[in-house]
């Protein structure tokens, strides 16, 4: 990623370049991400493609000003960061569901290497983690997002933990984007996929966080309290556009 393009991002991000590729850069980077690029799979239901190389998705999140599910958001995050001069690998996870883990590349995730230790970045989780994560601790972590904890398995992976629940199971391994190919096809084409099976839109926003599901807009706050509406047809496209600065030329439809 060139410097222009770096400086478009950031903007994108409403941020500014860090003075130095520390800790505390890392922590605002993260929470500025998660606060102006949405989590969605609209690709999907639109019938787009998602293509996992670097040029494209910057071209989505950056230059459409749109979201994306974990390969696309922390892709590029990913990109952004190695230009701001951190250290960055991408490692592969499989998410906790009802029926035990998913497959293989369900999830990608970050780790970026500083002098203090390495640290889990996710920008692609949903409700998750609203700072970087130390990776080399069993401590409880507490942060807005919630209390996340970091067991190593037996295998020598690492499960993330969510207010005692089960997130997804990291191996330590590091990958590149194109690993994730097929989890990306398996997700976009496969009717056990959440994704295929779901339209969703969600954003962290100062005072809790929006989510346009299907037609259901939901807005929370803080302290739990939530306002659920159905939007009509005429409100659809507005609404894309007020809560997450998504312009749309048609309405996305849950694919069968």
């Amino acid at each position: 990623m060139d410097v222009v393009t770096a400086d478009a991002y950031l903007r994108r991000i409403a941020t500014v370049r860090p003075a130095a590729p520390d800790a505390e850069a890392l922590c605002a980077l993260q929470l500025s991400h998660l606060r102006a690029v949405p989590f969605e799979n609209l690709a999907i239901h639109l019938g787009e493609e998602i293509v996992l190389e670097e040029q494209p998705l910057l071209d989505k999140i950056v230059g459409a000003r749109r979201g994306g599910f974990c390969y696309e958001l922390n892709g590029a995050f990913a990109a952004l960061l190695r230009t701001l001069g951190y250290e960055v690998e991408l490692l592969s996870a499989r998410v906790c569901g009802p029926d035990g883990l998913g497959i293989p590349y369900d999830h990608l995730a970050l780790r970026v290497h500083l002098p203090t230790g390495p640290w889990l970045v996710d920008v692609g989780f949903g409700r998750n983690s609203h700072h970087p994560l130390r990776l080399d601790s069993a401590e409880d972590q507490e942060n807005p997002g919630g209390v996340f904890r970091i067991a190593q398995t037996p295998q020598g992976d690492l499960d993330v933990y969510r207010n005692g629940e089960p997130q997804y199971r990291l191996e330590q391994r590091p990958c590149e984007l194109r690993d994730f190919e097929a989890g990306c096809w398996w997700q976009r084409t496969s009717p056990k996929s959440l994704f295929r099976r779901s339209l969703v839109c969600s954003q962290l926003t100062e005072t809790g966080r929006v989510t346009l599901s299907g037609r259901t807009l939901v807005i929370s706050d803080a302290d739990g309290a939530r306002e659920e509406r159905v939007l009509d047809a005429a409100e659809i496209l507005p609404a894309y556009r007020t809560h997450f600065g998504i312009e749309l030329e048609r309405e996305p439809v849950l694919v069968s």
